[in-house]
């Protein structure tokens, strides 16, 4: 877990020779690195997490790291949603201000989910709703249109009484799913499910697949991905759209050919993107993967390095550690 692999690559990007590494991040090894310095120099203190201070954001650990320089600087939104001592509590304690990568991340999420140029549309995908209830319950009070796919979207097509076979699908949260979509038409967001699927007996790479409605899905058949049909009435709605948010697959994208549905879409997306008709902001780890296995990643408006963060912001959530920048002016 030690930092000290990470000083050849800092040297690196840096183009300098002269990084200097602290075995601790608070102490007399740090204090005794960064006394060390000259003008512009540059070192790398030891990883927070070996300090049961750092999780707990203690006041006291955040003042010993403070008092180790003059200003603090956040540059990491992919950790800003933990009240960390790093993240949260010493952005009180001292001058502090946001890197050009969290002001990116800010800008460009502000622009997408607070203040989007309209239609927006989101997509989510991914296995489960249970860990996206509260991201779909902000959604569809924020969007114009919701897209559904991934596992989460079978919960759903059982929820309305359509069979889905072996697939993934959290039966007991379907008046879960139900409670979402009367909500949905409340807030008079657009809900699309898909209405073919690309559907296996085993999920393996090559196996034998085909696409049927998902009204016909069999009782050994397993839904891995949306299928063609889908694919295309996304696309036709994505054109009529100004903004798009993603976060999810729409099928089993590591395991081709459960991969076309995800890439298919992304594809689209991407050229309406590379037109100038469509600002699209994408997050989430499984998200980045699988728009990088589409060859589209630098297609995109915007990808969020965040996972996590990312999750809370379209939940609606206040992060602790932008919150104390916003506080720190």
């Amino acid at each position: 877990m030690s930092l000290a692999p990470i000083v050849t690559a800092l040297s690196t990007v840096l183009g300098r020779d002269d990084v200097a590494f602290a075995a601790d991040c608070v102490g007399a090894a740090a204090e005794e690195t960064v006394a060390g310095l000259g003008d512009g120099g540059v070192a790398l203190l030891e990883n927070l997490r070996f300090h049961p201070g750092e999780e707990a954001n203690d006041p006291d650990f955040a003042a010993a790291l403070a008092a180790l320089g003059e200003l603090y600087v956040n540059d990491a939104f992919a950790v800003s949603h933990r009240a960390h001592a790093s993240v949260a509590a010493i952005a009180r304690l001292m001058p502090a201000a946001a890197g050009r990568l969290m002001q990116g991340e800010l800008d460009n999420l502000t622009a997408a989910l607070e203040t989007p140029a309209r239609p927006l549309a989101v997509i989510v995908g991914g296995a489960k709703i249970s860990t996206k209830l509260e991201l779909l319950g902000n959604l569809v009070a924020r969007s114009d249109v919701l897209m559904i796919g991934g596992g989460m979207a079978n919960t759903f097509l059982h929820a309305l009484g359509i069979p889905v076979g072996g697939s993934l699908c959290e039966r007991d949260m379907a008046e879960t799913a139900r409670a979402i979509l009367a909500r949905a038409e409340a807030e008079k967001c657009e809900i699309l499910l898909p209405s073919d699927a690309v559907v296996a007996t085993e999920v393996r790479p090559g196996a034998p697949s085909e696409a049927v409605q998902v009204k016909s899905v069999g009782e050994d058949r397993m839904i891995l991905d949306i299928g063609p049909e889908t694919v295309e009435a996304l696309g036709l709605r994505l054109q009529g759209c100004a903004t798009l948010v993603w976060n999810g697959p729409l099928g089993c994208f590591e395991v081709p050919p459960f991969d076309a549905g995800t890439n298919g879409v992304a594809g689209q997306a991407a050229a309406l993107t590379r037109a100038g008709r469509l600002r699209s902001v994408a997050g989430g780890g499984d998200t980045v993967a699988a728009l990088a296995h589409a060859g589209v990643l630098d297609d995109f408006s915007y990808v969020s390095t965040a996972g996590g963060a990312f999750l809370e912001w379209l939940e609606g959530k206040t992060l602790p550690g932008v919150k104390a920048l916003e506080d720190a002016g």
